[in-house]
Parts: C-alpha cells; structure tokens; sequence
C-alpha cells in the first residue's frame, strides 16, 4: 500500500508544479510534453493526477505516527513508565503486603 501512496503523492506533486506553472507563467507543462490538452496521454495523465488526488484525500483522515517521519528512532523505543511515588515502590494498591495492613493510617486507595 505504501508504494501506491508513494505513486499518488508523485502525481499530485506533478498537477501541483503544473497548476504552479499554468498561474504562472500560463504554460501547461502536461500538454507541452504529450502534444496539447486534448491528446489523449495527456488526459490520461490529468485523469491520473485527479484520482491520485481523490486517493491522497485518505492520507489526511489517518493518524500519523511520529516514528515513521523524522529520523529519530528513538520513539519506537518502548516507554515504561513508573507512576511510583518516591516513598514506596508500589505502584498498585492491590499488591500491597501484609505489613501494610497493620498500618491504618495509610491509605490503601492510592
């Protein structure tokens, strides 16, 4: 699947660089190189890049994952976090021990 996405986002690179050149300068790239805009390769590539562009509509509704951008890898480095307090090292009011019921004035619920 990344390799169709990878085709798509390069057709609509081209129709944007396209559309720059057509606001700009008033030439269409596309139908300089496949023979005017009514020749048939050059609406198949206009087709392409307008589907290309309904397919990338998809990129925007998906969550990105922050390791696949960037070079850092250490965001798939697993985090394990203690949510310890500094006077005990439970973590967890049900594996408290014996000893910590003889104690009432702790609170268990923590």
């Amino acid at each position: 699947m990344r390799t169709v996405q990878r085709i798509a986002l390069a057709l609509v690179i081209i129709g944007g660089i396209n559309w720059g050149l057509i606001g700009l300068f008033q030439w269409d790239l596309v139908a300089s190189l496949f023979g005017g805009q009514e020749a048939a390769l050059s609406r198949v590539v206009y087709t392409l890049v307008g589907i290309s562009a309904l397919f990338c509509l998809t990129l925007l509704f998906e969550p990105m994952d922050e390791t696949e951008h960037g070079g850092n890898r250490r965001g798939r480095e697993s985090r394990n976090v203690n949510y310890g307090t500094e006077f005990s090292d439970e973590t967890d009011a049900s594996n408290l021990n014996d000893s910590s019921r003889d104690f009432p004035e702790k609170d268990k619920n923590l």
